[in-house]
């Protein structure tokens, strides 16, 4: 089996704020808690419509895999 690789799950907010979720993020809850509230400005954002997948290169630099 192979190495694994390094992996971020991000979410973009229009105020400029970034913050990351689990990979699992939406395996747990239910759908009422399906939206996720940015911690700088409380805005609510549906992380199927805006997630960005990062995946670290063994070259050392971070690429979008999925956006």
């Amino acid at each position: 089996m192979g190495k694994q690789r390094l992996k971020m799950f991000l979410i973009p907010c229009s105020c400029g704020k970034t913050f990351a979720v689990s990979e699992d993020y939406d395996r747990r809850g239910t759908n009422w808690t399906r939206y996720l509230i940015c911690p700088n400005c409380g805005k609510r954002h549906d992380p199927k419509n805006r997630l960005i997948e990062l995946g670290y290169d063994p070259q050392g630099y971070w690429k979008a895999d999925a956006c």
